[in-house]
């Protein structure tokens, strides 16, 4: 694929300057970038590294001096990051996936591809299913049965969806993602040491082993629009109620949604989350890396939560959250930097029970 500046400019509705006319092939980092590629000098540190590639044109900041620079040409962005996202939709050469159902496919005869569908090989589509139009099932794909898929989805390789679950237009569910699968809920005949310790807050009282019956998952998961699933994230069905995810909603990498959990709309998952079952969580929530979330929490709208965050209990809207367990991160960094300062205290504390003891001696 190739594009002129002024093209590119146009799409992404950007100030083009220079020579406009510059045909480019793709996007690079300064300093690896040929001459045939958009160097992204997208933050003034960046475009340092323009001086050891050869690149003609950039993607640069608004106002940047793209003629000290050495350019013959850049696209000009209030927000180059935000550009970056139709860009890299524009200039992505796609997974190659071929069209049409593959021979070594199964599609069981009572399921329903729309117009467009491609279906690799080893994939098997299950009873009932719906698959809207123009999406993509990779190879090693599994859908269950009775469930329902909006257009334009994209299937990774190896994803694989359980039965009765409803996922909405624009899904992209990639390498190994797996929705549907049974909570893991389980019960004992008797109050388990588990139960008594949370109701005690330690103590599970006389020690008791006691078999696990298992519950089973009565629910299913439903997935709103434009929602995305990371490569080896599973999203557990519900006990009775369905698992929910909201439209525009997005999840990073090795994530695991607990059974019953509720997730609003454009909120971020990121990689190696774990959220247990029954856990409400709003819209516009950003969860990062390695965030765990007990079950049964309420976190509302526009909640951050720092990496490594443990959230034991429900955290108000618009809280900024850091730390083990969860509190507000002026809070926890005030309670870093006290205990940083502990051993510089002990020793002024040290040196003032020597002085009042050479004091008292001295009388």
């Amino acid at each position: 694929m190739t594009h002129t500046v002024a093209e590119i400019a146009e799409t992404l509705g950007l100030e083009a300057v220079g020579d406009t006319s510059i045909v480019v092939e793709g996007v690079a980092e300064p300093a690896d970038c040929p001459p045939d590629r958009l160097a992204m000098a997208m933050k003034p540190e960046y475009a340092e590294g323009l001086s050891q590639g050869q690149a003609r044109a950039a993607m640069l900041w608004d106002g940047a001096d793209w003629q000290a620079m050495g350019l013959d040409a850049a696209i000009l962005a209030p927000r180059p990051r935000y550009a970056l996202s139709a860009l890299s939709a524009a200039m992505d050469p796609g997974q190659g996936y071929p069209s049409g159902i593959h021979p070594m496919a199964y599609v069981d005869p009572s399921a329903t591809l729309g117009p467009g569908v491609s279906v690799g090989p080893f994939a098997v589509i299950g009873a009932n299913v719906e698959i809207g139009a123009g999406s993509v099932v990779g190879p090693q794909v599994h859908v269950g049965w009775d469930t329902r898929i909006g257009p334009d989805a994209l299937l990774h390789a190896g994803v694989k969806i359980g039965a009765r679950v409803s996922i909405g237009a624009r899904f992209i569910g990639h390498h190994g993602a797996v929705i549907g699968s049974d909570g893991f809920s389980f019960v004992t005949p008797e109050p388990s040491g588990v139960e008594k310790a949370r109701a005690s807050l330690g103590d599970q009282g006389e020690a008791k082993g006691q078999p696990w019956a298992r519950i089973h998952s009565l629910g299913g998961v439903t997935i709103g629009d434009d929602v995305e699933v990371g490569v080896n994230t599973a999203i557990d069905r519900g006990t009775v109620r369905d698992t929910r995810i909201g439209n525009g909603t997005k999840i990073d990498n090795l994530v695991q949604v607990g059974h019953n959990t509720v997730v609003g709309e454009h909120t971020l998952l990121c990689g190696q989350v774990g959220i247990a079952g029954s856990v409400s969580i709003g819209s516009f929530v950003v969860l990062a890396g390695q965030v765990g979330v007990s079950d049964n929490v309420r976190i509302g709208d526009n909640v951050i939560c720092g990496g490594a965050t443990v959230v034991l209990s429900s955290i108000p809207a618009g809280r900024v959250m850091l730390g083990y367990p969860a509190m507000k991160m002026e809070s926890h960094i005030e309670g870093y930097k006290n205990l940083r300062r502990l051993p510089r205290l002990i020793r002024q504390v040290e040196e003032l029970r020597k002085a009042v003891s050479k004091a008292g001696e001295s009388r």
